[in-house]
């Protein structure tokens, strides 16, 4: 059986450092920190106080009150990514086989917000229960990807993929797979998660998983640097169109790159903890980049997981240098979570955008709030530090990896 060549034809992205994909990237390519005191509660009592939060987001600017009364702000997320990337495609619904068009999309934890909201009330009351209608169709992950489909009534395979931060970047490759397949023409994809409230923050800060940087919230997150001590909570989405190479070229559109490989693996060594020697990240690597054939030595850019945790930022660095050799100091790599911070279920996704425009505009973005080197990391690699970096990058590779020990990888290549 042949299998089909992926596209990537649409773009959209809701960041915490702008709220267009064009905003994101100049962001991006400038070094903006998107972190700042927590305004969504009252987090005075918390051991972490701040976060990366949407800037200047009203959901009344998006949708009408009733409408935006039905879908938690993680699902908000996602139908905007989700429009913009559609607009950015040139889709008109109509002139496509809706049987053959799906949505595929990433949350790692879903509507948390409304699971607060609901259960609090419940236990503030009388002991009678009165939760909304809403509650469960509000809070369930896959709630995004059936929204998705109901408006532009695409019909074709429809589901969430939940695996932690990995999340969107396993529903982008669900979505590349059942294209190779013949299984379908065209996907939505992509994550989003909305998780800068009580519970999130207070349930990651037990976990000792959150920078406490209370003073310097800005530089708080810190990838590969030596007095990193956790990462920056995000929130937001982001949407990719991938679509059938012969598809995307029948119709005119743009076609921003191509995919060539994906590869999911799994730890199976710690809940929360990476495997020292970051050997689930050497396979999902190599893995993705297997294939189609792609050499080690075509790559260019690496957008690391690299979330400022003390362990991550080793095991990854150890996986990058197993997969690659003596050519890991011969790349570009950085991580945007030093900008966006850590959008869980939705990371994938917005990391894909920024590896797919530095291939598109030949300019690598960096890993900001770089201070002091860590000796147990091999600072010899160019981790792209504090200033963006202009490079041709004919290749790219995003990692993810999760609680529960999930690794995806994705690799986008020019045409």
């Amino acid at each position: 059986m042949e299998l089909k060549r992926v596209v990537v034809t649409g773009l959209g992205a809701i960041t915490p450092i702008g709220n267009t994909v064009e905003e994101y990237w100049n962001s991006l390519i400038n070094g903006v920190s998107g972190c700042g005191p927590i305004t969504h509660f009252d987090a005075s009592k918390f051991k972490t106080q701040f976060a990366c939060e949407l800037k200047g987001y009203n959901a009344n600017d998006y949708f009408d009150r009733k409408e935006a009364r039905k879908l938690d702000p993680f699902a908000q997320y996602a139908m905007i990514a989700a429009d913009q990337a559609v607009a950015d495609a040139g889709i008109v619904p109509d002139k496509l086989d809706a049987d053959r068009v799906g949505v595929i999309w990433g949350a790692g934890i879903g509507g948390l917000l409304t699971f607060l909201q609901e259960v609090t009330g419940f236990a503030q009351g009388d002991g009678t229960p009165r939760f909304s209608p809403f509650f469960i169709p509000k809070m369930i992950a896959d709630i995004a990807p059936g929204h998705i489909s109901m408006k532009y009534g695409f019909r074709g395979p429809n589901f969430g993929t939940v695996s932690a931060c990995a999340s969107s970047t396993n529903a982008i490759g669900e979505a590349y797979n059942l294209i190779r397949l013949g299984k379908a023409d065209m996907f939505v994809t992509g994550g989003s998660e909305a998780t800068i409230n009580q519970a999130g923050v207070g349930g990651f800060n037990s976990m000792q998983a959150l920078s406490t940087r209370n003073d310097d919230p800005t530089t708080a997150s810190r990838p590969f640097d030596k007095g990193r001590d956790g990462f920056v909570m995000g929130e937001g989405g982001a949407s990719l169109i991938v679509e059938e190479y012969e598809h995307a070229i029948k119709r005119g559109a743009k076609i921003y790159c191509e995919i060539v490989g994906t590869g999911m693996t799994a730890d199976a060594h710690h809940l929360t903890a990476p495997h020292p020697e970051g050997l689930g990240a050497k396979k999902v690597m190599e893995h993705a980049l297997s294939d189609n054939g792609i050499d080690p030595k075509e790559v260019g850019y690496i957008n690391v997981h690299g979330t400022a945790t003390p362990l991550g930022d080793i095991a990854e660095t150890k996986a990058i240098k197993e997969v690659f050799g003596d050519h890991a100091y011969n790349l570009n790599i950085s991580s945007t979570k030093s900008m966006t911070g850590h959008l869980l279920g939705a990371a994938g996704a917005v990391e894909s955008i920024a590896c797919i425009l530095a291939i598109n505009n030949g300019i690598v973005p960096p890993t900001i709030n770089h201070f002091e080197d860590d000796p147990e990391i091999d600072n010899k690699l160019n981790f792209t530090f504090n200033k963006a970096q202009e490079r041709e990058v004919k290749v790219a590779l995003s990692n993810t990896f999760g609680f529960g020990g999930h690794n995806a990888s994705v690799v986008f290549k020019a045409l």
